[in-house]
Parts: C-alpha cells; structure tokens; sequence
C-alpha cells in the first residue's frame, strides 16, 4: 500500500511540476491551485466547483468527453464522441480553451486541428495511451531506415507508403505525412488502404496491428501477405524474403483493453445466448473478429444498436464504460446490451481522469492560469496537419 501511495503522490508531483511550467509559459506570477488538495476530496464534492466554474468560464472553455471516459466525468461534457470527431468540432467553436477528457494523442490531434488562439488541456498528464506508447517515433524513423536500405521504399520498386492509426502520436502522425502517408481512423481504414495501395505495392502500418490485419483481410489480402514488424528485435525479426514478399507490414502494437477479447469470449456467448448479436470493436484480435457477428467503430457500434429493433440484444466488445451507457440507454427501448467479457475490459488511462482533475484544471483556468497545457511542435504540427487533411481525400 506504501508503494501505491508513493506513486499516486509522485503522479501528482509530476501535475504540479507542469502546471508550473504551463504558468511560467503564460506569465502568470501566482502557483498553481494544489492538486493534492483536490484529490484528497471525494468525487461528489467536486460537482458544485465544476459547475460554478463552468458558468464563469463561459464559452470560453469547451469540454470534450471520449467515449470510453468515466460517467462522472462525461457527464459534463458539451461534445461526446471519438477522438478525431471532436478535435473536429471543438476546432470549429469560438473556444479559448478545449479541455480534453481524453488521453494524450487526442491533446495532440486537438491542437493540431486547432485554431492558431485555442490552447489545449488535458487534465492528468498521466492519461496515455498503451498503444500509441507502443510506437516510439525513433524506432518508427529505425524501421522506415531499414525498409530504405532493403529498397522497399523505392518508388521505382512500387513503393511503400506509411498510414498510422488516429491513436498515435503527433510524431508519428507528421512521420507519415512527411513521407506521402496519411492517418486513418477505423471508420475509414479500408478506404485509407485503398488510398495508399493506389499509391505504392506495400503499406506499413502504425501502430495497431489487429486494426490493420482485420482491414486487409477485409479486402482479400491472405495473412500470408502480411508480416509483424517487431521493433525490439533486429530488422523486427523479419527476413529480407518475408518483407519483400509481404504487401502490409503492420507494426507490433495493440489497444490493451480490445486485445483482452478470446474467441472462447464469443464462444460462451454463442452457448449461453444463441439469440445475441455479437458486435466488435476492429482492435479486437482477428481470431474475434472472424467469430463475430460485426465488425465496426465505436460509432458504428451504436449506430448498429440504435437502428436494431426493439427485442434486438447484443454483445459488445469494446470499452465496459461505453458498453454500461449503451445498456443504460437502450433498455428502456427493449434493447439488450451487454459486454462481450464479463471481467469488463478498462480502460485504466482513460481513467485517471476524475471529477478533482477536472475541477483543478477549470478552477485554475478561473484565476487565469493554463496548467498543462498540450502543445505540438511547430513542424511537427505542420505535418501531422498535412497527414490529416489527406485523410479527407479518401473516400468512406
């Protein structure tokens, strides 16, 4: 128990740490609101501050809650939805301030479609992304290198073209952008690859691997086709043969919450309720995915339940704080809706953040003060914007 609070209490160092850095960058003379005086109080306490901080804050500030985040911090969202969605949208407003209840990338992505006057915050810098952490910019550069050396990045050899997966860093996005790629996100993932295959032979695939296999082998491409580049390993663990003989190298990374999903998960669903529907995130594994009765993205998923007709249940396999709304909303409608793992599948990071993050981040906002604020180097910045707008090229 001493371990877990020594590291809680250097969680919040680390807060304080930035917030004074973030106060340094505005100008502001006065510290930063203590963050451990806000955690030290219970969830509901926070309700009152978040609200009367809202109403003096105004248009000033917009809230953004991800799907997977937490209740009793969605619930004072002004715009729910996926990561790239609502970057999108809260670009659009007139918003000083976007205060993502997200995880790190999606900061980035807001800042990055943001315009030149918006700052972005995310309430706990420990918000990350497993998968997203799972593809290291000097190791992708090391990857591209080799690929160079063994000629397959060669226009005249039919080339290779990089996509990445919305959920990667700001440095993977413009790595991609630099060099003739694009982002993608799982809505329009087979439309990215039909982009990039009318471009060059090969695609290499950042970071997610089962969000990759499962849209190549949607198109007819054989696994046979398709390698696992491991960036731990020497030429990640590939032979010159294997890489030249593959179509898609698809990177060693995976989301940690769908990867907890088994085919026996949808087999004891099959046994024990023969009626469900079984609907799956694409980071689910392929062996899932293949089982399943659908395969589509967190909008699809609720699309799907909202179209179903009254008498229709379901098995979802994606993040359990989604799942639990969607029972919650489609009950009253004769809909049931369940998770596909009865274990629940967290998000942990999603999860850092709470209602004392929230309250602190806006209360500080309040007396004028920016704590951790998410900023994206210029060049960088500038490439990963040319890689998104690329995406709005493809047709879904």
């Amino acid at each position: 128990m001493n371990g877990l609070l020594e590291i809680a209490s250097a969680a919040a160092a680390a807060e304080e740490d930035a917030a004074t850095r973030s106060n340094t960058e505005t100008g502001s003379s006065f510290a930063a609101c203590s963050l451990d005086n806000y955690l030290a109080q219970p969830d509901h306490t926070m309700d009152a501050r978040i609200a009367a901080a809202r109403a003096t804050l105004g248009t000033d500030v917009v809230l953004l809650g991800h799907h997977y985040q937490r209740d009793e911090v969605i619930r004072f969202a002004d715009f729910t939805g996926d990561s790239y969605k609502l970057s999108k949208v809260a670009s659009e407003t007139n918003a000083k301030y976007m205060l993502f209840c997200g995880v790190h990338f999606m900061a980035e992505t807001a800042d990055v479609l943001g315009q030149p006057w918006q700052q972005v915050i995310l309430p706990d810098l420990n918000a990350g992304c497993s998968m997203a952490d799972m593809a290291e910019i000097g190791q992708v550069e090391d990857c591209w290198d080799s690929l160079e050396r063994a000629g397959l990045t060669d226009p005249a050899a039919g080339g290779l073209i990089p996509l990445t997966y919305m959920n990667s860093a700001a440095a993977i996005k413009g790595f991609c952008g630099r060099r003739g790629g694009l982002v993608c996100t799982s809505s329009n993932a087979r439309a990215a690859f039909e982009w990039a295959f009318a471009r060059g032979e090969k695609i290499l695939f950042l970071p997610d691997q089962h969000l990759g296999r499962n849209t190549a082998f949607a198109m007819g491409i054989p696994r046979s086709e398709m390698v696992v580049w491991d960036p731990y390993q020497i030429n990640g663990g590939l032979s010159p043969d294997r890489l030249k003989a593959a179509k898609v190298i698809l990177w060693k990374g995976h989301c940690s919450v769908h990867q907890r999903f088994l085919p026996e998960h949808v087999d004891r669903v099959r046994a024990e309720h023969p009626e469900m529907q079984v609907i799956v995130h694409p980071e689910c594994r392929w062996e899932v995915c293949q089982k399943a009765d659908a395969i589509g993205s967190t909008e699809r998923i609720i699309e799907v339940i909202e179209r179903a007709a009254a008498g229709s249940s379901f098995a979802v396999g994606t993040e359990i704080h989604l799942v639990n709304r969607l029972t919650k909303r489609f009950a009253p409608l004769g809909k049931r809706v369940m998770t596909l793992d009865d274990a629940g599948c967290l998000c942990t990071t999603m999860y850092r953040i709470s209602p004392q993050h929230l309250a602190w981040a806006l209360e500080n906002l309040v007396e004028g003060r920016v704590v951790n604020r998410i900023k994206v180097e210029d060049d960088v910045k500038q490439w990963a914007r040319v890689a998104l707008d690329r995406m709005l090229e493809i047709r879904t």
